[in-house]
């Protein structure tokens, strides 16, 4: 076996040797990369002359550059004197100074305002005595003007139309709200201390409501989220007050002056019965 491995191992040396002087022909064959050389005699002539005005090319003339021109002095500022007697104020004199009175507020928003009554714990409203209708739905008395809550009030010119005829039933909605108040006295929510003016209240005679009487009766319209809304709807399903006909007239005949009515005879006189005894 040494022998062989021996014989081997020269084969194999052999072969190396060879691969390697092939390989070093093929790398021979191949061609340096080339290097320019400069000559430095072509570098000096590339440079530009040393004194800066040899060797140039002429300059254009529309290429030329121009030569800054000198600056220009800036003008001197005038100042001049503004009233230089006013500019120190004046002396003040000493003990001549008044406080003057504090300026009126400019809104009135400012102020602080009145805190509101306070109603005691029985008060069930104010007592308006001899109130006036001046509309189907407001109330004058004791210099208020109160209209009734939760309805519209019908003014004396408004006037209404029913199958084509056309009647003022404003003066007929007022004649009948005077006809039910007859002057009564009227307790309205309103307080004692409230301020005269339009006042939107509730208000009532006796037990009965005065808002519920006029709506009930046609005499007004309901507002449509009032406490009266179903009554104003039954009221004019029924054709009642302003939703139906005008009220029929009483024809009265006078008679002529000087004219006597006619003479009734008196019924004969009848003697007392003096036989009858009492018991």
């Amino acid at each position: 076996m040494r022998p062989a491995a021996i014989a081997i191992a020269a084969a194999g040396f052999g072969i190396a040797t060879l691969l390697v002087s092939l390989g070093g022909q093929r790398l021979a064959a191949i061609e340096a990369p080339s290097v320019d050389v400069i000559d430095e005699s072509d570098i000096q002539q590339a440079l530009p002359p040393e004194d800066g005005g040899e060797g140039l090319p002429p300059e254009d003339g529309n290429t030329a550059a121009v030569a800054p021109s000198a600056p220009q002095a800036e003008p001197e500022a005038v100042s001049r004197a503004v009233a230089p007697d006013e500019i120190v104020p004046p002396a003040l004199e000493q003990g001549g100074l008044v406080r003057e009175a504090p300026r009126a507020p400019l809104s009135e928003l400012s102020l602080a305002l009145p805190p509101k009554p306070k109603m005691p714990d029985d008060w069930d409203g104010t007592t308006l005595f001899r109130p006036v209708a001046s509309a189907a739905g407001l109330i004058e008395a004791k210099g208020f003007s109160v209209a009734i809550s939760g309805v519209t009030a019908v003014e004396t010119s408004e006037k209404c139309s029913f199958e084509g005829k056309e009647w003022n039933c404003g003066v007929r909605a007022r004649t009948a709200f005077r006809s039910f108040l007859r002057s009564r006295a009227v307790v309205c929510d309103v307080p004692p201390d409230a301020e005269r003016g339009v006042i939107v209240a509730r208000c009532r005679v006796g037990k009965q409501d005065v808002g519920e009487w006029l709506v009930a009766n046609g005499w007004v319209r309901a507002d449509a989220n009032g406490p009266y809304a179903e009554a104003g709807a039954n009221a004019e399903a029924e054709k009642k007050g302003i939703f139906g006909a005008a009220p029929e007239r009483i024809e009265m005949t006078l008679s002529p002056i000087g004219t006597s009515l006619p003479e009734v005879e008196a019924p004969p006189a009848t003697e007392p019965d003096t036989n009858s005894s009492p018991q």
